[in-house]
This record gives C-alpha cells, structure tokens and sequence, in this order.
C-alpha cells in the first residue's frame, strides 16, 4: 500500500477566500514560497509566527516572532553543546501590541520593547537576522547574523486542510548558509557560510483549540554535501498532506507518506525511531544529548515543548533513487502539545 502524491502548486495562491476560509486551490506543496497567507476573520483562532534556528558549532540559537491573535509571544533560547548551558528567555505583550505579521513567507518582520529586540530583515536573497537582549541569563545579548537563500534553492511550503475552517500554511527552508556572531556577555561566537546553516519554519493559519505535533528536523553539511531533514507527525495525519522532505543541495524529494514517530512518552532521551508508513523510504533513529522543555501558561494559551537535540543516523530515499546514507547529523526533534 502506498499513499497518493500530493498536488504541487506552481504558480501564486491566495491561501484564503474572500470570507477567510481555505482556498481550496492552496491544497498542496510548493517547491518555492508560493502561497500568500492572507488570514483574515476567525478571532482569536489565527496562529502566526517566524521561527529561525540556526546550528553554529559550539551552540545552537533561535529567535521567534509570533502572533496568537491575543497575545504576541516571543522568545529567544541557545544551547552550548560542550557545556550544556541552555537559557530561554520569552515576552509576552497581551493582544501583540503593534505587531503585524506579513503574509509572504521572506517579508520582513521586527518585535522590540525594553527587554528585547528581534529584527528579522529580508534584503536580496539574505535575512538580515539581529537580536539585542539587555538581561539574558545575567549577560548581555547581542546577535547579528546574515543567512543567505541562495537563489536556485528550493523549500518546503504546504498547506495542511484539517478542513475549510481550521488550516495551516508552513513554510520549511532549510540549509540556509549564515555568517556572523552571537555574543552573549564576554563569549562570541561565530558562524561561517560554509559549515553552519540555518532553519526557518514559517507558520500561518486558523488552528482548532487543542493541537499535538512533532516536528523532527536538521540541516548541517554531511559528507561535502548540504542535507536537510524535515519531518512531521501527528497533526498532519490524515490530512492527505505531509510537511516530509529531504533537500540535497538545494534540491527537494518531496516526501508523500506519513511519518511515524515511535518514542518513549515517558523518557524523551530515549532513541526515537522515525519511519515512513508504508515503505522504508524514511527509516532513522534519533539520539538525544539534551531536552529543552518549554512551558507556557498564560490566560488561554497553554503549551508544553519539548525538543530534543541529537543525532540522527540511518537512511532516507531520493527521488533520483539514491539512499541518502545519514550518520551522526545534529539535529532536532520535537513533542509540543499545545491549547491555544
């Protein structure tokens, strides 16, 4: 048994109808960011949010801009592998303050008050990712890092019909070559084009009250070539529609099956197994060094993540009927349940 392939969109799409409803003509993956998310209506029920992460060599950073409809809620959190020094630090402005969010995947996009500053500027085929934190952890943050979209590259980008109502747009582009520093007090940190690379999960949509994900991804240079992994569970399933993909230099294998995710709900740090349905098309083992967990409880949002980083080792099939041999590539993966 196999499941179907899904619809590729090739050409510009509302992801929404006049009355806010999903357009059906969205349905689909794009092999560029093709969609324009032009939520409207359904108060309160609208998610949106920017997240980037970007795996340097000695740490892992990640800043976040997002819009709940009644709170904007923003967060910022690195990993330093060698010493296991972790430290998050997450606003929350009620309502969202000022904050707009575009509705074209590369727009850009800046949150700031007195505690932080996150600006997320999208300039020819670069973000320009800066981020200033007054008080993180004691020190003083500062982050200024160009990611490059290099031209001729593809992404992610899918439109998930839980159906007319209640949808969601994601946009997953990986293997981004980044340059720059993060500074954190005394310490700097660099990171060159060639062996860091950066993550971005792009996300709109009207999404039911309660919600289970897990998201397993990484993007690193494996063996001189650029590989990235993305790999969704859960809130996908039968759908029709899956967020699976694996990018070899820039080239996408869009991934048509569901994946499952076998893990241990009680000891996270356990290895996962992460399999394709019905073939051995995806067929990995994820080992965990460190769980970043990261509880939110505010009036009517209510979420519980937890992502683990580690290494991914096993197989996964290309298009062009390679198996993609993949051993000890740092990534991540995640459970997050969420009431929002």
């Amino acid at each position: 048994m196999k499941q179907h392939a899904e619809k590729e969109i090739i050409q510009p799409t509302l992801l929404c109808d006049k009355k806010g409803n999903l357009n059906p003509a969205a349905i689909g993956f794009a092999r560029k960011p093709l969609i324009n998310s032009n939520l409207s209506g359904h108060i309160m029920r609208k998610k949106k949010w920017n997240y980037w992460c970007v795996y340097g060599d000695e740490i892992i950073f990640s800043a976040t801009i997002s819009h709940l409809d009644y709170a904007a809620v923003c967060f910022v959190y690195f990993l330093e592998y060698e010493t296991q020094r972790y430290f998050e630090k997450t606003i929350i402005v009620p309502l969202g303050g000022k904050l707009k969010m575009p509705t074209q995947v590369l727009d850009s996009v800046t949150f700031k008050n007195s505690e932080m500053m996150i600006d997320m500027t999208y300039v020819q085929n670069e973000t320009h990712l800066s981020v200033s934190i007054p008080d993180f952890d004691g020190d003083t943050l500062c982050a200024k890092l160009i990611i490059q979209h290099p031209p001729t590259d593809e992404s992610l980008n899918v439109v998930i019909p839980w159906n007319r109502k209640t949808f969601q747009f994601t946009g997953k582009h990986h293997t981004l070559p980044t340059s720059g520093f993060v500074s954190i007090g005394t310490r700097r940190f660099t990171f060159s084009p060639e062996e860091n690379f950066a993550v971005l999960e792009y996300s709109r949509g009207v999404w039911p009250r309660q919600s289970t994900w897990t998201w397993g991804m990484a993007s690193q240079r494996v063996r001189g070539r650029r590989i990235g992994l993305n790999l969704g569970g859960k809130w996908t399933d039968g759908t029709g529609m899956t967020e699976n993909a694996v990018f070899v230099e820039g080239k996408m294998t869009k991934i048509h099956e569901d994946v499952l995710f076998n893990y241990n709900q009680e000891d996270l740090m356990q290895r996962w197994k992460i399999k394709t349905k019905f073939t051995n098309q995806v067929s990995l083992t994820f080992s965990p060094f460190y769980e970043r967990v990261a509880v939110t409880k505010a009036g009517l949002v209510k979420s519980e993540v937890h992502q683990m980083f580690g290494y991914y080792d096993g197989t996964v099939l290309l298009d062009n009927g390679e198996t993609l041999v993949i051993k000890q590539m740092l990534g991540s993966i995640e459970e997050n349940r969420v009431k929002w």
